[in-house]
């Protein structure tokens, strides 16, 4: 073998020329510095508390999660007593098979503040929702109040139109006789007197109260009308035309002068009537209709004698 040729021919290798490194430009300088001062702050960062709490509610999990080893002494002591894996402890099978989870504490105060706190909480929520209860409670007693007043309300205005209505007719046939004007017994007994010229206060105060409202409402609109009629008549203009019915209807009659200067007066019989309960002032329209005309409010029917024969009786709850 040639020794020639083990020996390396360096007439014949290529020396490459040293190549000069690329010049950095300033920006490139700048962002290599920005990248390496990135990179060492990641290196050098702190967790934070928020971290550190979910790397050691992780840690946690696992350790929980991890089975126990059976070959520590402790199992195979509790193996020799016949505890099996997964079993409950004790002779019981109704005791825990699971371990009491950890509940971290991580404020300064008393063990118990925790329960105590949910004490108080549980106890202003029950009288919340006790104060809650009552105040429904309360809210719908007053709507059915409200709503009972309105329909006693309105029946005292019906019971007032029969009792207006039948006091009409028979002071129309001349059977009404004269009595006092005081304010009715128990029973609502109160007749008007007759004469040329009624007054307002001389109706029976069962009913008077609906009679002045009336009043008052048609005042109201004859004001209106001659509100109505001052801007195309002259105050001293006549009507040759205008007869009887006229005037009274557009209050120029001579009673109405009468009764208007009534409804400005006061009247305590009436105010002492009306500040009555509307139960109590229904009860007194009722017995009078029966004992006066023999009329039962909750029949709606006119009975022939004082005997009243048929009507179960004087409340309403007796004709349910």
């Amino acid at each position: 073998m040639d020794s020639s040729e083990d020996v390396d021919d360096y007439m014949s290798m290529v020396i490459m020329e040293p190549t000069k490194p690329e010049k950095e430009t300033s920006i490139q300088r700048q962002a290599r510095k920005r990248r390496e001062a990135g990179e060492s702050l990641m290196l050098a960062r702190v967790k934070s508390k928020a971290e550190k709490e979910a790397d050691e509610a992780a840690a946690r999990e696992t350790a929980l999660a991890t089975s126990l080893d059976i070959s520590n002494k402790g199992f195979k002591m509790m193996a020799k007593f016949g505890f099996k894996q997964g079993d409950t402890l004790g002779a019981s099978k109704d005791g825990r098979a699971e371990p009491i989870n950890i509940v971290m504490k991580e404020d300064k105060g008393g063990i118990g503040l925790d329960a105590e706190k949910k004490r108080k909480f549980r106890e202003e929520i029950e009288h919340e929702a006790k104060r809650v209860k009552a105040e429904e409670g309360e809210y719908r007693e007053r709507m059915r109040s409200e709503r009972e007043e309105r329909r006693k309300e309105g029946q005292l205005i019906n019971a007032q139109k029969v009792a207006e209505r039948l006091d009409t007719e028979v002071k129309e046939n001349g059977i009404l006789a004269e009595k006092s004007d005081q304010l009715p017994d128990r029973q609502g007994k109160c007749w008007t007197s007759r004469g040329s010229t009624e007054t307002l206060k001389s109706m029976n105060v069962l009913w008077r109260g609906l009679l002045r409202r009336r009043l008052e409402k048609e005042r109201e609109g004859r004001m209106r009308y001659d509100l109505a009629q001052s801007r195309s008549r002259l105050p001293t203009y006549t009507d040759p035309d205008e007869d009887e019915d006229d005037r009274r209807a557009f209050g120029r009659e001579e009673k109405w002068n009468i009764l208007e200067e009534e409804l400005e007066e006061e009247d305590p019989q009436l105010e002492e009537f009306n500040a009555l309960p509307v139960t109590e002032r229904l009860e007194r329209l009722v017995l009078y209709l029966r004992d006066t005309h023999h009329y039962c409010f909750w029949c709606k029917y006119q009975y022939h004698d004082a005997s009243m024969d048929g009507c179960p009786g004087t409340t309403e709850d007796e004709h349910d």
